[in-house]
């Protein structure tokens, strides 16, 4: 059996940022490690030709109640962005570039930048600001300014999206598959603990 739970997220997804802080706290528990995988919202939305949910009129304040609200409930430093949503391609290149070479130093960086958004409200659409985070997570700048315009990685990020939408279908984030079973949301985490616990149902 395998002892992974993937997770896949967005950098501008809020529920994908408080999803990070209670996944963990689930995979050590159950003696599991967490994959990160960043994608494209975008991509699967335009697929499923829904929007951001800020962007529905009454679903929109009620999404923003909630951030709040599970932010507060587990104690999660979380303000809601000025500007919201972002473009996080930059960032999302680079988790996969530093991946590459370092699995834990890309979720070292991946944390770095959901803080950065969603506690300090910081643009992280701007290559320059993500590169910062970079190097201050331990990559080298230069490098990741570099990687992240390159046609090789440009190209393996796009096909990792293709892979992420298109064959494993993931639609929203946060989106859980343990043990093949999949799990998409925040408020889902407490259930996949109880799949774990239990063996399944």
């Amino acid at each position: 059996m395998s002892k992974i739970i993937d997770f896949y997220f967005d950098f501008s997804s809020p529920y994908a940022y408080l999803g990070s802080h209670l996944i963990e706290a689930v995979a050590e528990k159950h003696d599991r490690v967490v994959e990160w995988h960043p994608f494209m919202l975008g991509v699967a939305m335009k697929g499923e030709r829904t929007f951001p949910l800020t962007e529905y009129p009454l679903k929109g304040d009620y999404s923003r109640m909630d951030f709040d609200r599970t932010a507060r409930r587990h104690k999660i430093p979380f303000q809601m962005p000025v500007d919201f949503p972002k473009a996080t391609l930059a960032a999302a290149r680079g988790f996969l570039w530093i991946s590459g070479q370092n699995t834990q130093l890309a979720v070292t960086f991946a944390k770095a930048v959901f803080t950065a958004y969603f506690v300090y409200g910081r643009d992280i659409s701007d290559i320059n600001l993500v590169a910062d985070i970079a190097k201050d997570t331990g990559a080298d700048r230069a490098a990741f300014i570099d990687a992240v315009q390159s046609d090789p990685v440009k190209a393996a990020f796009k096909q990792s999206v293709e892979d992420i939408v298109g064959n494993k279908k993931v639609f929203g984030a946060p989106y859980f598959i343990v043990d093949g079973e999949a799990f998409w949301g925040a408020d889902r985490i407490s259930q996949l603990d109880e799949w774990l616990t239990e063996g399944g149902w």
